[in-house]
């Protein structure tokens, strides 16, 4: 004969706890996965935001360091490196030394760029890209203080400068930012 111990098979008990147990377990894979798919357009966000930062990065740096009408001396023969000696963009060759373009499409120096502010990302010419509109873009040109060449050279003096980019947008927890030197090497 059989007792009661040694039947197989579960409880109302041990079935209810397992339901409980499962449901839980279930609720907390739905959780997470439902954040991370909430999530998922952050890296999106955010490479595009360092793709626009590298875009603007490379567009102020292949400016030129002078502005094409800096000739102190009047002799075209001697250049922006040997003629540029002091502070490029406050009182020195570029920038607002030469009354800053207003339009970016005929910024011609690294100076004219200083302080440029875009509401949605732009192109080269200043035309707004409206994929990009919920970008913030602002651009930074700072006089390094620095000297290239040697003191003793004043003919050899020039001056180095560094862009610095941020962009914003409402999906960054943090603006992404980028900085970059251009010496006076024109």
């Amino acid at each position: 004969m059989k007792g009661p111990r040694d039947q197989r098979g579960v409880t109302f008990i041990e079935l209810i706890a397992a339901t409980v147990i499962v449901a839980v377990a279930s609720l907390g894979l739905m959780l997470a996965v439902g954040g991370a798919v909430g999530r998922s357009a952050d890296p999106m966000i955010e490479t595009q935001a360092t793709a626009i930062a590298r875009a603007y990065l490379e567009e102020v740096s292949l400016a030129g360091f002078c502005d094409p009408e800096y000739d102190p001396d009047g002799d075209p023969a001697t250049g922006c490196r040997q003629e540029c000696v002091a502070s490029p963009c406050a009182s020195g060759c570029g920038g607002a030394a030469f009354a800053a373009e207003t339009d970016r499409a005929h910024y011609d120096d690294v100076c004219d760029y200083d302080g440029l502010a875009d509401t949605g990302a732009r192109d080269r010419r200043g035309v707004a890209l409206a994929e990009l509109a919920a970008y913030t873009v602002r651009v930074g040109v700072r006089d390094s203080g620095v000297t290239l060449g040697a003191p003793a050279l004043a003919s050899d003096a020039g001056r180095a400068v560094r862009i610095e980019i941020s962009v914003e947008h409402a999906g960054l927890a943090a603006p992404i930012r980028m900085s970059a030197w251009r010496a006076n090497i024109d």
